[in-house]
């Protein structure tokens, strides 16, 4: 379904709600003129039976291929994403129906959402990420969010597919994952960071061990032997919370070839720069950053909640991360902006830029353009190896 027949959709849902025929030429046109029988009556069932048990006035939105993100503010207005910002669709809900089908939600994600638990973050069956929040932390009426997963891109290739890597990119990115060095994927809200990781890790051999570690589930890489751990809030009374730092050091005992956090925000900073520094090479994660050289000023602010003062996490810097991998958003392309490799310069770590895209994407399959190589005087054909820690970027 494309936004336009959802609008048009709604237009005739409202009619019906008020009463008012709906436009039979409308409903011709959506329907193709086609009497429903047994398969279209089938097909309508199964819409209302959404309308009543499952996402309600926001199916058709989160149904459309193009829309990223369905949001709800506290007036009832549904606005949708779809690649270049936010969108009003024209369609409201009144307070009660927008609380009921947030407290709906949060059951189907096995959460509770009510006045003692004013808030929830899951993930609803078939992978649309939830979050709701209730008065009064936030204004009038209940806020909804919804990030809709879209078909991954498998592999460096689906990414090339997409236009969000160039050949140079794609083929610096590969050899990052092949020659097991660890690595970040940072970028602002909405960029692609995930998405990236999840094509990077379907780039890991087969039999590779990659164990996942994620507050909410949002990764999926196309790869045979991946394990993943989910974290979890506690309950009322504030027993039964299962953190993101409890995880990584289950993670660490089962084995991992690479390990992986979905996204590093908190105290698990530290298990992770410690687990990288003692042997399990090749791990990975994402982190919210404005650009590479913001990556080590970010991890100083997460080190700081773990009670590390900033030498020791650029000491524990210094051999965890090789490379960074800046992802960014323009209009409604994503594309890697940028890899960086880490060096030490004797009192901290910096990352130097190794392949920039100058330009932003072309779009399609002609990916970004202007590629340029910056750090160690090696040029845009090469990759970082083992040596990135030094700044080098070696030549094919």
């Amino acid at each position: 379904m494309t936004s336009r027949d959802a609008a048009r959709r709604a237009g005739v849902d409202a009619a019906i709600r008020s009463g008012r025929p709906p436009d039979e030429r409308v409903i011709a046109e959506l329907t193709g003129g086609v009497e429903l029988g047994v398969d279209g009556a089938a097909e309508e069932g199964e819409r209302l039976r959404e309308q009543v048990l499952g996402l309600g006035p926001l199916a058709m939105w989160v149904a459309c291929e193009d829309v990223t993100d369905v949001l709800v503010n506290g007036d009832g207005r549904v606005w949708v994403d779809r690649g270049g910002g936010p969108e009003d669709t024209g369609v409201s809900l009144d307070a009660d129906a927008a609380r009921a089908l947030a407290v709906r939600l949060a059951g189907r994600a096995r959460r509770r959402l009510d006045d003692a638990q004013p808030w929830v973050d899951g993930v609803l069956p078939g992978g649309v990420r939830l979050h709701a929040v209730l008065p009064p932390l936030v204004e009038t009426a209940t806020h909804l969010s919804l990030r809709v997963p879209r078909r991954q891109p498998v592999g460096v290739a689906g990414l090339r597919s997409l236009g969000s890597v160039g050949d140079e990119m794609a083929a610096m990115l590969r050899r990052v994952v092949a020659a097991r060095l660890s690595f970040l994927v940072v970028g602002g809200t909405g960029a692609g960071k995930t998405t990236v990781l999840g094509a990077l890790l379907a780039e890991c051999g087969p039999r590779e061990r990659l164990v996942v570690v994620e507050d909410v589930r949002e990764l999926a890489p196309h790869h045979p032997h991946v394990v993943r751990l989910q974290g979890r809030t506690p309950n009322v009374e504030g027993a039964g919370g299962v953190t993101m730092v409890d995880l990584v050091r289950q993670a660490l005992r089962m084995r991992p070839d690479r390990l992986v956090v979905g996204e590093v925000r908190g105290a698990e900073v530290r298990e992770l720069l410690a687990a990288l520094n003692t042997g399990h090479e090749g791990g990975a994660g994402t982190l919210h950053a404005n650009g590479i050289d913001e990556t080590p000023a970010r991890l100083e602010a997460l080190g700081a909640l773990a009670g590390l003062g900033r030498e020791a996490v650029h000491a524990q810097l210094r051999g965890a991360v090789q490379v960074v991998v800046d992802v960014a958003r323009a209009g409604q392309s994503r594309y890697v902006r940028a890899l960086g490799v880490t060096r030490w310069d004797g009192a901290e770590v910096v990352v130097d830029e190794a392949l920039v895209v100058g330009a932003g994407p072309r779009g399609g399959h002609g990916g970004p353009a202007g590629g340029r190589a910056r750090a160690g005087g090696g040029r845009a054909g090469g990759a970082p190896t083992g040596g990135a820690r030094a700044g080098g970027v070696d030549p094919d």
